[in-house]
């Protein structure tokens, strides 16, 4: 078979599939050195090649123009911490977190969303959850998954890159997870993603503006280049630079946890689908009966003895009086005297 120049793009994809993620300089690199074994192999071909930006991005405009009717791109993020550039091939069909099946099973895979539930639904921008907040997400799964599989499960999702874990034992999303599954973070937590003032892609990890309700939310690096140029927040227009404001800006990210946030947090549950809908509404109802006090009535000349339409007016009237005997047990300054102990009307004459 002839080697034509779309063999360029057949090595590049190989290659890059290889490695998962990679950083644009790292890409290009190998865009270069697909382009010499082509031209190796046929020396007939003239493949132009320049080192420019303008080029490379017309070459990835061409590798996601083949991608696309697989419904996978050649994505690309800037690293949260030194604002790297990153590109990795992710899937835009479906639940992108499925993805993940070609590493872990069902189960592993509906742990890692209770973790990153937890990781994006954590207070104060903190985006980040402990070892043992995480370890407790087991009790939720309805499985029989022990803790010794469940730290040996998130061990597998700090080394293979879809969660990073601190000094401190915490864990925060990583870059490959904020690249790859970027489509399911923003569809399932939009009400809680943040984006760049400055570069519009999700922050994690960053500063805030101290001015409060204001929106400025920045990656470090972003942060950086802008003040470079400008003094004033983007959008209250507060002045960072007069006196000490620079040492106001809020954290964004792990510095922002706070010691004890963890300790007795209820796990905030979100209505993604239809199924969580449907399991709330169950909740709802069963606290609703739980909460709700009976009170059957006692049998009296204008009711009926608890049947027909008589059973449901005899209840509300039972009610009335009761309410009627709790006023009467106020003092005579109008407060509240300590609660009675309950009487019933009896029937007897």
């Amino acid at each position: 078979m002839a080697i034509t120049s779309n063999d360029v793009q057949k090595l590049f994809l190989q290659a890059i599939l290889s490695r998962r993620i990679l950083s644009q300089k790292l890409a290009a690199k190998i865009w270069e050195k697909c382009i010499e074994a082509v031209k190796a192999a046929n020396e007939t071909l003239d493949i132009e090649y320049r080192n420019d930006r303008n080029s490379w991005d017309a070459f990835v405009t061409k590798i996601n123009d083949a991608l696309n009717p697989l419904d996978l791109e050649f994505s690309r993020l800037h690293d949260e911490v030194n604002g790297t550039e990153i590109y990795a091939v992710v899937n835009r069909k479906g639940d992108e977190i499925a993805q993940m099946a070609t590493e872990y099973n069902a189960l592993e895979i509906a742990y890692f969303k209770a973790v990153v539930e937890q990781i994006m639904l954590a207070p104060n921008e903190s985006f980040c959850v402990s070892s043992l907040a995480a370890l407790r997400e087991v009790n939720t799964l309805k499985s029989n998954m022990t803790k010794s599989q469940a730290e040996a499960t998130l061990s597998s999702f700090v080394a293979k890159g879809w969660l990073v874990k601190s000094r401190k034992g915490r864990f925060s999303l990583s870059t490959r997870t904020m690249l790859e599954l970027q489509t399911y973070l923003r569809s399932t937590y939009e009400s809680e993603i943040t984006e760049c003032t400055i570069c519009m892609e999700i922050v994690t990890r960053g500063i805030a503006c101290y001015t409060p309700n204001c929106q400025t939310r920045m990656h470090t690096h972003c942060f950086n280049n802008y003040r470079r140029r400008n003094h004033q927040c983007p959008a209250c227009k507060e002045d960072w630079t007069a006196g000490n404001n620079l040492n106001k800006l809020r954290p964004v990210g792990e510095a922002a946890f706070k010691d004890g946030q963890d300790q007795g947090r209820r796990r905030v549950r979100r209505k993604s689908t239809e199924e969580q809908e449907d399991a709330d509404a169950e909740g709802e109802e069963a606290d609703e009966k739980n909460d709700e006090v009976e009170v059957e009535p006692e049998p009296s000349q204008t009711q009926p003895n608890g049947k027909g339409k008589g059973k449901g007016k005899g209840k509300e009237k039972m009610t009335r009086d009761e309410s009627m005997e709790v006023d009467d047990d106020k003092d005579e300054d109008g407060e509240d005297s300590p609660p009675p102990r309950t009487r019933r009307k009896s029937s007897r004459r």
